[in-house]
């Protein structure tokens, strides 16, 4: 928690001591045990003791919380702190407290139900997302928009609501989600949003577990390859860079090669190397798919996509991209050492430049969720969900019930969707408008901030592991 001014840490304490004395009035009632009924008579109006009254256990828990509730109210209201900043400082603690709590006994689906996280809606809910400091964490800087000075922080204030009756999803769990993974290799493979994702991953466990780094990137720009432990449970976290989950060479690799080419009969070397340690694999690429490529295959190239400079023939994106996941899942299904593995395929994740230059300053400046019926999936957000949900149902039967690998999907598409107030936008800077607004600026509205809307895509990851096979 921040430093708070003087006098409003004089009322957080008071508020703490109130507290501890409700608590141990209530522990106090709870050991008391009135006299047998044989032997003492109830109190009544009448008695010799006048003004006693035997009030219920249950009410008096009820009065307590009432006075807890009024104490805290008192403090929101008129604690003389220095600002919004210290407020938020004080409160975002014990709002996600109060949000971990009511997800413990609200949280799932009824028995024998499972939760279709895809569909639903983000609702309020304060604090939801104030779980780390992403400066304390490995985060990348462009990435960390607090630290970067993004005055809003409402983004962090929402958590999403699964549209089937009885299913709400459950507040990030470190522990569940370190037991479930315990001696576990849990890797990363894809693109930046993979690479997004693990990064929330690792701050979320990194902020109630011990971590260290095991394997950094030489280069901590590009942040190919990176890995970290978590020794309390014997858990490795990976992240791979295969923007095309194939062997790539070119622009993906130094952006000043005018395109990629890629090699759709190899995966990408580095990934594919360690492929057999993996017990828990996320695949998520889409985005470089998007971009110019070339496409070889046994020694030849089988055509391009947004090269018409080249005389190839264009196949798009979707024929290499349902390529690249049908090799990728074929390769982790072959399980040498014939221990578990969960691969699990995470839809495309949208951007948000909705028609505006990726150097525009003023990009995905909105600062609250698009609403139910607000905002509309584009056709080729729908194509590329598709294509991995397809990929991963067609695995699936292939695999069997009951085998060693089970093929699952994290479908993000339509939350991510709804979330354009998560992105750094020109937070990706330091302080971007300390001298004024520029005419051009690079901005970032593809990737979410940490913490922010992502850390969701690991809610639902822990749902996944923790299912039953």
């Amino acid at each position: 928690m921040a430093e708070l001014p003087f006098r409003a840490k004089e009322s957080y304490i008071a508020v703490r001591v109130s507290a501890y004395s409700l608590a141990t009035s209530s522990i106090a009632m709870e050991a008391y045990k009135p006299l047998h009924h044989h032997t003492q008579k109830p109190s009544s109006p009448s008695s010799t003791n006048p003004g006693y009254y035997n009030v219920p256990k249950s009410v008096c828990t009820w009065l307590a919380c009432g006075f807890l509730a009024l104490a805290l109210l008192h403090l929101l209201c008129c604690s003389p702190l220095a600002g919004a900043g210290d407020r938020e400082a004080l409160f975002s603690p014990l709002l996600h407290y109060f949000n971990n709590t009511y997800s413990h006994f609200s949280s799932g689906a009824g028995a024998g139900q499972s939760c279709d996280y895809s569909e639903g809606r983000w609702v309020p809910a304060p604090g939801h997302a104030r779980r780390y400091n992403a400066t304390a964490c490995p985060a990348k800087e462009s990435h960390d928009c607090i630290r970067n000075g993004r005055p809003d922080t409402g983004y962090l204030d929402w958590r999403w609501q699964p549209a089937a009756a009885g299913c709400r999803l459950p507040a990030f769990d470190a522990a569940a989600f370190l037991s479930a993974a315990r001696g576990k290799h849990v890797a990363f493979v894809g693109d930046s949003m993979a690479r997004n994702q693990a990064q929330s991953l690792v701050c979320l466990l990194g902020a109630a577990f011990p971590r260290r780094v095991v394997h950094p990137d030489p280069d901590p720009w590009t942040r190919q390859c990176w890995r970290w432990e978590f020794p309390t449970h014997g858990v490795t976290v990976s992240v791979y860079w295969a923007p095309y989950l194939a062997r790539f060479t070119g622009k993906a690799q130094n952006y000043s090669m005018p395109y990629t080419v890629v090699h759709l009969d190899a995966l990408a070397d580095r990934w594919a190397a360690d492929a057999d340690t993996m017990d828990v694999v996320v695949l998520a690429a889409g985005h470089w798919l998007l971009n110019g490529a070339v496409y070889r295959s046994g020694g030849e190239v089988v055509g391009v996509h947004n090269q018409p400079e080249l005389n190839y023939t264009d196949i798009g994106y979707a024929i290499p991209m349902r390529e690249a996941y049908r090799k990728s899942v074929e390769r982790l299904m072959r399980r040498s050492s014939g221990r578990p593995r969960t691969v699990v395929l995470a839809t495309y994740s949208p951007p948000h430049f909705e028609g505006k230059a990726m150097d525009d300053p003023t990009s995905c400046a909105k600062e609250r969720p698009y609403m139910e019926g607000e905002k509309e999936l584009w056709s080729i957000d729908k194509e590329l969900r598709s294509i991995v949900i397809e990929e991963a149902e067609a695995a699936a039967r292939k695999a069997g019930d009951g085998g060693a690998v089970r093929v699952e999907v994290l479908d993000v598409t339509k939350l991510a969707a709804m979330r354009p107030d998560g992105h750094p936008g020109p937070y990706m800077h330091r302080n971007p408008f300390a001298n004024g607004v520029p005419e051009r600026m690079p901005t970032d509205c593809l990737h979410f901030c940490l913490p922010g809307p992502v850390d969701t895509f690991n809610e639902i990851l822990l749902q996944i592991l923790t299912k039953r096979r």
